[in-house]
């Protein structure tokens, strides 16, 4: 029972080993039904709690998994099986008090084991709170300074705070005593350029001669190794390099172009019964949400950064909490920011009462800017959803040309986010999608959306964001365009790019790999 399943009678432990089974086999309801009845005898015992928790997620029934986690975190459980099942439930609804206060309950950090240590981090950091991450890795390193998962999951935090040489000492320290993870010569590759005389190519390609290699791990040092090989200029080797991670991740995604289909359809056919909005959507707002969204790669992390610069604006990152939001106004949680079955149910959801959710629960990051930034990119799914919800919120769409956007994506690995971006087809089939509903949430919402075009904000940075403020109803400081002064850590793709500041090229970072390119470049033409 792994330690975790609470003591108690025989009987008790033999409903939960029942309903593991019936999990296992895919029956949620039975599984359900015996841990409710085991829930029953023990009314306050946390293991059950989070146990229903993920079962009614599983059933997509949002509300009741949110509440079952909610009364686990009220029980004051310190268990630590139970808190390492716990956290990534309160984060997934987006609870940070909840999740803030669960930490509170472990520490000191100190008497921590490693793995919790570990876990802990990593929620902090899902909930863009690196800052409190790095300091519960730094007591995993102290406890253990060679451990290489420790090492690895601070080089992590430490990108994204901009501690970049740090970064690399941590990370070289766990490549010398663990060279078999993968996962570390990616997170090394991306901290520098490498150069002729200081690179890692050799040492990635013997890795990937290893036997017995996974398809993600193959995928992990194959990204790594067209990142070098392109810093070095040996273009012709770095694209057979792509190619190659590029075909090992797509193998262990689920993607199907017809149900891209279906739900840009339905997002476009959405019409959203009136009488379903009951609630006053501006009531009590104490901050107004800036949306920065548009295709992943397109430059909206390098626009919030800016924006950050105004004493007006709070720059958060990216927040799935509309994402939740709209998940417990249509009582359904679906996989991914939004589904086809969310669309259907949100027809007659109270889309007011949804935004009235979101600013509660992004209250407790905020300061007392008049503004903040939630610069999720695949929030322009929802856009529709939000003008709705919250008639204040000012959106801006980041317009970057189509090639570069996607040639970007491609060589980008994500985690299990956007499956549509590691076969060229797909990618140019999914970014015709975008168009098409940016057009339509254009003619939908007129005024309510701004494009920011990327090359004019990087060749006339000043200008644009000028534009920007009066769209948003900020005053311009010379300050925005500091990005130099920026403390706050990045958590995005973006983390290292954006510490370069302002970087405008005069040759597109796809024009070597243009005859490789051309079924993309051609698929994008026929928009």
């Amino acid at each position: 029972m792994n330690g975790r399943t609470p003591a108690g009678q025989g009987g008790l432990a033999t409903l939960v080993a029942r309903a593991e089974s019936r999990a296992a086999d895919g029956d949620i309801a039975g599984a359900i039904a015996l841990l409710e009845q085991a829930l029953s005898q023990v009314p306050q015992e946390p293991y059950l709690l989070v146990q229903l928790s993920y079962m009614h997620s599983l059933a997509g029934r949002y509300r009741s998994a949110h509440q079952y986690a909610l009364r686990a975190s009220a029980t004051g459980t310190r268990h630590p099986g139970v808190l390492s099942e716990l956290l990534p439930r309160l984060r997934t609804f987006n609870e940070g008090p909840a999740l803030l206060e669960c930490v509170a309950r472990m520490l000191p950090a100190s008497q921590m084991p490693i793995p919790l240590l570990l876990g802990t981090a990593a929620q902090l950091t899902y909930l863009n709170l690196p800052e409190r991450a790095i300091a519960l890795l730094d007591e995993a390193r102290g406890a253990d300074p060679d451990y290489p998962p420790t090492l690895i999951a601070r080089t992590q935090v430490l990108t994204y705070l901009g501690r970049f040489h740090e970064a690399e000492a941590d990370i070289a320290r766990a490549l010398k005593r663990a060279p078999e993870i993968a996962q570390g010569w990616w997170l090394q590759s991306a901290l520098r350029k490498q150069t002729r005389n200081a690179h890692h190519v050799d040492a990635i390609r013997a890795q990937l001669a290893r036997p017995g290699r996974s398809q993600q791990e193959n995928a992990l040092l194959n990204f790594a190794l067209h990142k070098e090989l392109d810093d070095l200029g040996d273009h012709a080797a770095a694209w057979e390099a792509l190619a190659a991670a590029c075909q090992c991740k797509r193998a262990v995604l689920r993607y199907d172009m017809r149900e891209t289909d279906a739900l840009f359809s339905s997002l476009v056919d959405f019409q959203h019964a009136a009488s379903a909005s009951v609630h006053d959507p501006v009531a009590d707002v104490t901050a107004t949400p800036i949306f920065i969204v548009g295709m992943h790669r397109s430059g909206t992390t390098l626009l919030e950064q800016l924006l950050a610069g105004s004493e007006d604006v709070h720059g958060v990152g990216e927040l799935y909490d509309f994402t939740s939001a709209m998940r417990q106004a249509t009582d359904y949680h679906c996989r991914g920011v939004v589904d086809r079955t969310l669309v259907d149910k949100a027809r007659g959801a109270d889309l007011a009462q949804a935004g009235q959710r979101y600013l509660q629960t992004t209250s407790w990051r905020l300061g007392a800017q008049r503004f903040f930034t939630d610069k999720l990119p695949s929030n322009f799914l929802n856009i529709g959803f939000i003008a709705r919800a919250l008639p204040q919120a000012r959106i801006l769409h980041m317009v970057r040309d189509p090639v570069e956007t996607c040639f970007s994506n491609l060589r980008e690995l994500f985690s299990e986010a956007n499956p549509y971006s590691y076969d060229q087809q797909e990618l140019a089939h999914f970014h015709r999608h975008y168009r098409r509903l940016m057009r339509h949430w254009h003619a939908s919402h007129p005024g309510r959306i701004l494009d920011v075009d990327y090359a004019r904000l990087v060749r006339e940075p000043e200008a644009v964001l000028r534009e920007v403020c009066t769209f948003c109803g900020l005053d311009f400081t010379p300050a925005m365009l500091e990005l130099s002064e920026r403390k706050r850590g990045v958590v995005t793709a973006s983390a290292v790019q954006v510490r370069g500041g302002i970087q405008s090229r005069q040759t597109p970072k796809w024009a070597p790999y243009a005859a490789q390119l051309q079924p993309l470049i051609q698929a994008l033409a026929e928009d």
